[in-house]
C-alpha cells in the first residue's frame, strides 16, 4: 500500500556575507577597464572584445536582482583575482559544502521535530558538488550519525525539487520512514565574476526539508505532497564545461566555457511557457485551476520570468503575497530558490491551502510538487 507523505520541515541557512549590485559593479567596471587598457592594442584590432561596462540599475531591471548572500567575499572583488578565496581543506576535516549542509539539515531537522534516528536516508541534490566522491550526503549522513544510506544527485537548479521527488518515492514505497532532502548551493566558485551578463547571478545558500510518512508527522506546519511531477527537454543554452576530462582535453580547465553561461534571452523565451503549461497540466491532474493555488513558490531565477510565468497561468499579475520574491535578496540560488521561498512563507498558511512549488532551469529540467497544509 502506498504511504501517505508530506513535507514536515524546512531548514534555510544564510552565509554572513553580502555583495551588493553596487560592489559587485564597482568592481567589475574597475576589472573592464583594466582588461581594456592592457588590450588596447587588440581590440583597436578587432581581435578582442572590449569589456562594457555594467550599473547596479541594469542588473535590478534585467534580473530584479539587489544583492546576493557569499560564503567567502574575500576575492570575490579583487580586480586582481575576481574569484572567492576558499581555503583547501584536508581529507579529514569537514568539507565547506559539507558544512553549510549540516547546517541547514539541523534547521529542517528542528522544525520537523526529528532526530538523526528518525532519518532513514539523506539526498544532497543541488547544481554542483565539490568533488565526486565521497558524497557530500554521506559526509553529512555520517556527522549526524544516520543510519541507512545517502547519496548526491545533480540536476542544476532543478535538484531540490528532483530531490523531493526521489523522497516522496522512498516514502511512499515504503523504503525510508524519513528522508532527508539537502540543497547546499555554493556555486559562487563557478560564477564568471569577469562577464557582466552573468556576473551578478548567483548567490549562495543552503536549504533542507524533511519527507516523511504522514503517520510520523508531528511537527508545527505540516504539508500534504499529493504528486509530483517532472520533465526535461535537451537544450545547450543553459551550460557549464567544469569537469576532470578538462584534463585528458589539454585545455584551460577554468576556462569561460567551464563556468556557468547561458543564453539568456533564449532561456526566457522557451522555458517561461514551458514551465506554465508543466504547472497547469499538474494541478490538472488534481481538477485544480491556477485560481485554487493559495501560494505559488515559484523558482528564484529572475524576476521577470516569475512575474511572466505567474500571469500566464492567473491571466494576472500575481501579488507578492501569492508568489514570494525572495531573489532581490538572495539573487539566484540554483535549486535552492523555491525552498528559500517556502521557508520564509509558509506558516501563515491555514488548513486546506493548496501550493505548488516548482523549479525549472538547465536541461531544461522542470520539477514541480503539488502539496496542501494540513
Amino acid at each position: 500500500m502506498t504511504k501517505k507523505v508530506v513535507i514536515s520541515g524546512v531548514g534555510l541557512w544564510t552565509p554572513e556575507h553580502v555583495i551588493t549590485n553596487e560592489e559587485l559593479v564597482a568592481s567589475y567596471n574597475a576589472y573592464a577597464d583594466k582588461f581594456n587598457a592592457e588590450n588596447a592594442a587588440q581590440i583597436n584590432a578587432g581581435t578582442v572584445a572590449a569589456k562594457p561596462h555594467s550599473s547596479a540599475e541594469f542588473i535590478e531591471k534585467a534580473s530584479g536582482i539587489k544583492q546576493r548572500y557569499i560564503y567567502r567575499k574575500e576575492g570575490a572583488l579583487d580586480v586582481e583575482r575576481m574569484r572567492p578565496v576558499i581555503p583547501e581543506r584536508q581529507d579529514e576535516e569537514l568539507s565547506h559544502q559539507g558544512e553549510i549542509a549540516l547546517e541547514a539539515a539541523k534547521k529542517a531537522l528542528a522544525a520537523a521535530n526529528k532526530s538523526p534516528e528518525d532519518i532513514d536516508a539523506v539526498i544532497v541534490s543541488c547544481a554542483y558538488t565539490q568533488r565526486a566522491y565521497p558524497a557530500i550526503a554521506i559526509e553529512v549522513q555520517n556527522q549526524l550519525g544516520i543510519k541507512g544510506f545517502g547519496f548526491d544527485m545533480l540536476v542544476a537548479c532543478s535538484a531540490a525539487t528532483f530531490g523531493m521527488h526521489r523522497a516522496w518515492e522512498m516514502v511512499a514505497s515504503g523504503n525510508a520512514r524519513a528522508v532527508l532532502v539537502i540543497n547546499p548551493e555554493l556555486v559562487s566558485p563557478q560564477v564568471n565574476y569577469t562577464d557582466r551578463d552573468s556576473h551578478f547571478i548567483f548567490g549562495d545558500v543552503a536549504t533542507a526539508t524533511v519527507v516523511e510518512s504522514e503517520d510520523t508527522a508531528n511537527s508545527d506546519h505540516v504539508f500534504s505532497v499529493l504528486s509530483t511531477k517532472a520533465v526535461t527537454s535537451f537544450s545547450n543554452n543553459i551550460r557549464s564545461n567544469f569537469g576532470y576530462i578538462s584534463r585528458a582535453h589539454d585545455v584551460d580547465p577554468y576556462g569561460e566555457d567551464k563556468l556557468f553561461h547561458q543564453a539568456g534571452r533564449k532561456v526566457f523565451k522557451e522555458v517561461c511557457p514551458m514551465a506554465a503549461d508543466h504547472i497547469e497540466a499538474h494541478l490538472a491532474s488534481h481538477s485544480f485551476t491556477p485560481a485554487d493555488v493559495r501560494r505559488w513558490w515559484l523558482h528564484q531565477a529572475n524576476i521577470n520570468m516569475n512575474l511572466l510565468i505567474a500571469k500566464r497561468l492567473l491571466g494576472r499579475d500575481a501579488t507578492a503575497d501569492e508568489a514570494p520574491i525572495v531573489l532581490d535578496r538572495y539573487a539566484n540560488t540554483a535549486s535552492a530558490g523555491s525552498v528559500i521561498a517556502f521557508a520564509l512563507h509558509h506558516q501563515d498558511l491555514q488548513s486546506g491551502d493548496v501550493g505548488v512549488l516548482c523549479s525549472f532551469g538547465a536541461g531544461y529540467s522542470i520539477g514541480s510538487l503539488v502539496i496542501q497544509k494540513q
